[in-house]
């Protein structure tokens, strides 16, 4: 009995730290040796030890008598892996997501990440051409009365280089950091979502970036510095009406002959397309368009079905037709079709040549998982970010029953929804972009953020909607939130819509891809050579038995002493959560493990069990980038109150995602018998308290660390054409005559906070205050109710049909 508990301890002790076989050999040896000392063990159990040592760690002999037969029924379970598959599972980087998914994350790693900064030459950007690009563009006349930019907003993007962000400096490109742009774009976007959005795409998924990655000498030298002095707008042409998230499945189509251009018989392609939803097509001077490649003659010397390729089309080649746009939710940033029937270009005009035919899919995926990790994550934040500042300053400035709605318990709760996104949101939007600027293609944290973001953005624009009422519903020149909330679908839509993201791509890529073993076993399958194949799979398959185990010992233990005992890198209030994301973390590499093993290929068709695994991924990521953020910031206690909402939050919202999972488990047994077992005591998580609500709402209406925190970067320029700036003046202005406020009414009784330009003069003539103080209350007065008045407007004002208009009134009158 002894032996046997010794034999037990050691060996879950080397499981839940990882050791390696040799090790638990060795240690397993040891004990049977204490064990024959005791006269516990026979000299039989020393033979079976041995055949079973000899076994598992030589591994030609492991290999023939376990791994073969085990091969053969892999590769009949395995489906067989396209070749558009494998390289969209192999595009990109698994970056601090792969650490979360091994159920052991050394969080020293991700404290050692460095804080993302802006450079010298980037703070003058922003200080400079942001700035005065916010300054020159009103949002209430961009979406209202020209459905787009001014021209003199055009022409100073083009000339100050704001779609050259990316380009090389050798171009006359920026080349600014990941960091920066979304910095930019939040500056932007706190001014202009079609600002925004015009700036982003082209720095984003553009022809600018797959230039720079692969295109030819000849085309960088042609269009880079075309690019970077404005001289071109791009637009990149990717989906479809037949293909919208499925890009795999585009029908636009290229045939290799040969035609003539300008004068010459040459090698080329005949294109037809139909594109929609392309960001600047209406505008564009040079398209980049995805579609799929055919030779049927042979002519390029190789296979006759290519797959998909990417060109680079001047618009003004005949047979290109854009100009059209769509209207997307008046929020009128350019946007439109493309067609084109039997457009013949030449072959050159493959980005990188004829050598990149049929290379495009991996080319489109690379690409997109860093724009995808920019552009839609720093706008869904910037939309957080305002919805949460300006929602805390309106909640002080508005009264009802003598108070501020702020103080209300109603508003305090989704004021601290508000504040707990906007601060979780913006910390992911930086370790994101960090890892970018480290040279990382995260696919998969791309795809986090993408859905995760832009989610919470909609549903912070839709909280802040509710603490505004009229006030939010009433478009105008004053109204600050409106456009945001109409405009928010599009981002829940575009790049991968949100739903396909959740349920498929986040968990079907991060499994795969941030798995230790799981992909090299599949890619065995596909190894041409046996041998090599077969050592391949003996190196996954018994490395991932040996993480599977690890995984369930430590979910076990976990489970029973609440992760009380795991090792965290800090000693203080945030310690528990490190502790806990190590127990989520070990939970979500089991059950990812138990999930194929029971269900095989039929995970991916069990989309809902899929969307669940990937929101604890998510979770994990998004309340590690809150911890980043705080521990990067030097933990100041002033914010604690946000970190604690951001984590407890994510932390609830992942246990949920474990409790649906296993409560719809296919297998109901095996479901309820690792509930128990991974939460022995009941869910241990619990929303964020009524008291921490308090705490983030009281924050948010207060001036101090938490609104400069969430504020910073914005554009706040009290100014005309600004309501954003203009609503934190009068915030300034009414924290300011409160006192004075107070003052008075300690002598002249209790007053409501209204018509305080009159109350001024009263107290002024009766020497209570003095003209200072009096126009205080003045300057609040007329910022309180430019504040809480909403916009109106003749009746023909709203009719974009001004003839229709005045037919209907002639027609009344007589």
């Amino acid at each position: 009995m002894i032996t046997l508990l010794l034999l037990l301890i050691s060996w879950s002790i080397l499981a839940y730290r990882r050791s390696r076989l040799s090790t638990t050999t060795l240690i397993s040896a040891l004990v049977l040796a204490v064990g024959t000392l005791l006269g516990e063990v026979h000299s039989s159990l020393w033979l079976i030890f041995a055949v079973l040592a000899a076994l598992l760690n030589m591994t030609p002999l492991r290999s023939g008598l376990l791994s073969r037969p085990l091969f053969g029924l892999y590769k009949g379970l395995m489906p067989e892996m396209s070749s558009t598959e494998r390289e969209a599972i192999e595009a990109g980087t698994t970056w601090w997501e792969a650490e979360l998914f091994r159920g052991k994350p050394d969080w020293h790693t991700l404290h050692q990440y460095p804080q993302p900064k802006l450079s010298a030459e980037e703070q003058a950007f922003m200080d400079g051409p942001v700035e005065q690009v916010c300054r020159m563009t009103n949002d209430w006349e961009v979406t209202h009365e020209r459905a787009d930019l001014s021209p003199e907003v055009w022409d100073y993007l083009k000339k100050q280089g704001f779609f050259a962000m990316i380009i090389e400096k050798q171009y006359g490109g920026l080349a600014f950091s990941a960091y920066a742009q979304s910095r930019i774009l939040q500056k932007l976007c706190s001014t202009s979502a079609v600002l925004a959005s015009t700036v982003g795409v082209p720095n984003s998924l553009g022809p600018g970036e797959l230039l720079q990655e692969y295109g030819t000498r000849e085309q960088k030298d042609h269009y880079l510095p075309r690019l970077a002095r404005g001289e071109e707008v791009p637009c990149f042409a990717l989906t479809g009406p037949e293909a919208g998230s499925d890009a795999g499945a585009i029908p636009d189509v290229g045939l290799v002959c040969m035609g003539d251009w300008q004068g010459e018989r040459v090698l080329g392609m005949r294109l037809t397309w139909n594109k929609r939803y392309i960001t600047l097509a209406p505008i564009a001077t040079v398209l980049g368009l995805a579609f799929k490649l055919k030779d049927p003659e042979g002519l390029l010397g190789g296979e006759t079905d290519l797959g998909i390729t990417c060109a680079l089309i001047p618009t003004t080649t005949p047979g290109v037709k854009i100009g059209r746009r769509h209207f997307p939710l008046n929020v009128p940033f350019q946007n439109g079709p493309t067609q084109g029937e039997e457009v013949f270009v030449p072959i050159d005009f493959i980005i990188g040549g004829r050598r990149m035919a049929g290379q495009g899919w991996r080319m489109l995926m690379e690409c997109l998982s860093v724009g995808r990790g920019i552009t839609l994550p720093s706008t869904g934040t910037a939309g957080t970010r305002v919805s949460a500042l300006a929602s805390g300053a309106y909640s002080r400035i508005r009264r009802q029953f003598r108070l501020p709605i702020g103080k209300m318990e109603g508003i305090e709760e989704p004021l601290a929804r508000l504040g707990g996104n906007a601060y979780l949101s913006d910390a992911a939007s930086m370790l994101t972009v960090t890892g970018i600027d480290l040279g990382e293609k995260p696919s998969v944290v791309s795809a986090i953020v993408k859905y995760h973001l832009t989610d919470r953005s909609q549903r912070s624009i839709i909280d802040a909607m509710d603490i505004h009422g009229g006030k939010g519903i009433c478009m105008g020149p004053n109204n600050y939130l409106a456009r945001g909330y109409q405009g928010a679908p599009i981002a829940i839509t575009v790049e991968g819509a949100n739903i396909l993201t959740r349920s498929m791509i986040i968990y079907g890529q991060g499994a795969i891809r941030c798995h230790p073993y799981l992909l090299a076993e599949m890619l065995s399958v596909q190894e041409p050579d046996a041998r090599k194949a077969l050592t391949q799979f003996d190196q996954a398959v018994f490395g991932h038995l040996g993480f599977a185990i690890g995984n369930l010992v430590r979910s076990l233990w976990f489970g029973f002493t609440g992760a009380r005992f795991s090792p965290t890198p800090v000693a203080d209030d945030t310690a528990p959560y490190y502790r806990q994301m190590n127990r989520l973390s070990a939970n979500l590499s089991l059950l990812s493990d138990v999930a194929m093993a029971s269900l095989g290929g039929e995970l991916k068709r069990k989309e809902r069990l899929s969307a669940r695994l990937g929101d604890v991924l998510s979770q994990l990521y998004l309340v590690s980038a809150t911890l980043k953020r705080f521990n990067d910031e030097g933990r100041p206690a002033e914010v604690l109150p946000l970190v604690h909402w951001a984590c407890q939050d994510g932390l609830y919202r992942a246990q949920v995602a474990l409790v649906e999972l296993l409560d719809n488990f296919p297998a109901p047994l095996l479901g309820k018998t690792l509930k128990f077992l991974l939460m022995p005591y009941g869910a241990p998580f619990k929303r964020p308290s009524d008291r921490l609500d308090h705490q983030v709402a009281r924050a948010l209406q207060t001036p101090g660390t938490v609104r400069q925190h969430i504020g910073d970067g914005l554009y706040l320029a009290a100014e005309d054409g600004n309501p954003l700036g203009m609503l934190e003046q009068a915030f300034t202005d009414v924290l300011a005559a409160e006192p004075v406020f107070d003052k008075i009414t300690q002598i002249l009784g209790r007053r409501s906070f209204t018509r305080l330009d009159q109350l001024a003069k009263e107290a002024l003539s009766a020497d209570i205050i003095d003209s200072q103080e009096a126009a205080l209350l003045q300057q609040a007065e007329a910022s309180r109710l430019r504040t809480i008045n909403v916009d109106d407007f003749e009746p023909q004002a709203l009719v974009a049909n001004k003839a229709l208009f005045n037919d209907a009134m002639l027609n009344k009158s007589t």
